[in-house]
Formats: structure tokens, sequence, C-alpha cells
């Protein structure tokens, strides 16, 4: 199956009834604790569950917008809506998953990745916290909105501070002396560290 652009809403159309599927962290973190996480979410869905298909359309289009969907559906074969439904459902729930810039590359097997749940927590905080958006804001985004403007918002940042690898110059005389109060040594580069460390741990999470 061809990866959903996670960015688009999905259209599900049926019966001349057409929703739009949007893949927003609220979806996201609605449908992960659905059934207890993503497997058991599949499941339901490939065994065409009605709760759990109203519940993933719901989350994704909203209750208005289905009413008509839904008042069409009651009226008709279920056979015929599942036959409609179940590819764009299915490409509605992988675009909630967002994926790296650097996916491609090799990356440790040592490294316990984050659960979803978590992962979407994250997002919120950065989207709030880094990015300063508001919190509908960041609810209405896809994850994968999130996740790349948090990466952007960090090149940004090392290109105007520097990326500890690329700084030949180490720590700022001011970081020096900020260390040696702090009992640590003088040359370690504590801001550096702290923007790898969040920008790796994003970046874990996206590996599950």
């Amino acid at each position: 199956m061809r990866r959903q652009p996670a960015y688009d809403a999905v259209a599900l159309e049926h019966g001349g009834h057409t929703v739009f599927l949007r893949p927003s962290l609220r979806a996201a973190m609605h449908l992960e604790r659905l059934h207890g996480g993503f497997p058991e979410l599949l499941r339901k869905l490939e065994e065409f569950d009605t709760l759990t298909v109203w519940q993933i359309i719901t989350a994704g289009a909203g209750k208005t917008a289905t009413d008509a969907l839904f008042g069409y559906v009651a009226k008709q074969p279920l056979s015929g809506f599942a036959n409609a439904a179940l590819m764009p459902l299915f490409e509605f729930v992988t675009a909630l998953f967002p994926t790296s810039a650097d996916d491609g590359e090799t990356k440790s097997t040592s490294t316990n990745p984050l659960p979803w749940a978590d992962l979407f927590k994250q997002l919120y905080g950065y989207a709030t916290g880094w990015l300063n958006w508001p919190p509908e804001t960041a609810w209405n985004a896809t994850p994968q909105e999130i996740t790349d403007a948090f990466e952007a918002h960090m090149s940004k940042l090392m290109a105007i501070h520097g990326a500890p690898e690329e700084n030949q110059q180490g720590p700022t005389e001011e970081q020096r002396q900020e260390n040696v109060r702090n009992n640590l040594d003088p040359e370690f580069d504590r801001a550096g560290l702290d923007s790898l460390r969040a920008l790796s741990t994003i970046r874990e999470g996206q590996m599950i």
C-alpha cells in the first residue's frame, strides 16, 4: 500500500457523500488510545468493526461532517461501504505516523524507540513549547507537520549557533565559567548536548 502524504486529508467517498480525513495530532492521540495501541486498532479496522470505523472517521473529519455519510450508510448493505472505505481508512491511519528527514540512515538497533503515545505527547510539547504554536494549532497540525517544523527549527538554531561537531571553538568563556561553578568540566558544551538530545529523541521515536 502506498504511503499517504502526511500533510494531506484523505478523501473517503461513498454513495455521493465525501468526507476528508485529516491526520491531525488530536486524531493520532485519540486513535492510539482507542484500543490500547495501533496494532489492535489496525486489527479492528481490518475486521471492519463498525464502532472502530466510526471512531476513525469522526476522529479525522469530525461528527458534523460525517452525519450525511453515516445516514446514507445506515440504509445500505455494509459490504458496499467496507469496499469503499477500507483503503482510505488504512491510508489515513498510516498518515498519522511521522517520518524524519534522515529515516533512510542506519539507526542503532540498541536504541529503545519511544511508544507512539509518548512521541505524540512530545510532539505536542515541541509544538507549544519550542515552536510557540497555540494549543489548538498544535492539535490540528499533523504529526508530520510538527516533526518537519521542529527539525527546521533545530536546523535554524544550529545554523545560528553552530552544530557541536562543526564548532571547533568549543564552549564560550561564559559557558566555561558556568561549568566551573557547577563542578563540570570547563569544556562541557551543555547547550549543544541538550539540543542534540532533543533532536535525537524525536528521531528515535520515529523508528517505531
